[in-house]
């Protein structure tokens, strides 16, 4: 039985190990240096982290969970303007991530719709979200549902330089 709900800050030790075990199943081979991976994940998933995001009112988190296991989980930004995007109220998908064992289920896509409809009832425009360009998986899920490519740009992390694609939807 699958279950999603609202992350509360008691949840962010949860959220933190999803996170860094969903980022290195996508993304962990694209590193050549294993500490540039680590200190990623020390940085972006530290518990302390995700419990000042989860507090923050503009943000929104969800927990996915299939026969009480939690197995993924979404973040959006409200209000959350990009160069990408010529709107007034614009939020951001910033995160959808799932275990690679339960993408089958079609999580992704039901904690993408609870993500979406909560950024239409706060007023938000359009969407927008970064997508690494090497995850085709993830570009043809946000192309089926109605997302288009709005610009590119880059983000290090360590040594490495990767690069992304800007998509956008309205709302």
């Amino acid at each position: 039985m699958k279950e999603i709900r609202i992350a509360k800050k008691e949840d962010a030790a949860l959220v933190a190990l999803l996170g860094r075990i969903t980022f290195t199943q996508a993304f962990g081979s694209l590193f050549k240096d294993p500490l540039d991976l680590k200190g990623y994940l020390d940085t972006t998933f530290s518990v302390a982290k995700i419990e000042n995001s989860i507090l923050k009112q503009n943000n929104v988190f969800w927990i996915a969970l299939v026969a009480g296991l939690p197995v993924g989980y979404a973040k959006l930004k409200l209000d959350s303007p990009s160069e990408f995007v010529q709107a007034n109220r614009v939020s951001q998908l910033q995160k959808i991530y799932v275990l690679q064992e339960f993408l089958s289920m079609k999580i992704g896509r039901d904690l993408q719709d609870v993500l979406l409809e909560k950024a239409k009832a706060s007023g938000s425009e359009h969407i927008w979200l970064s997508v690494y360009e090497g995850n085709t998986r993830a570009i043809a899920f946000y192309l089926k549902h109605g997302f288009n490519e709005v610009g590119k740009h880059h983000f290090a992390i360590g040594k490495q330089n990767f690069g992304f694609m800007a998509m956008s939807k309205q709302l």
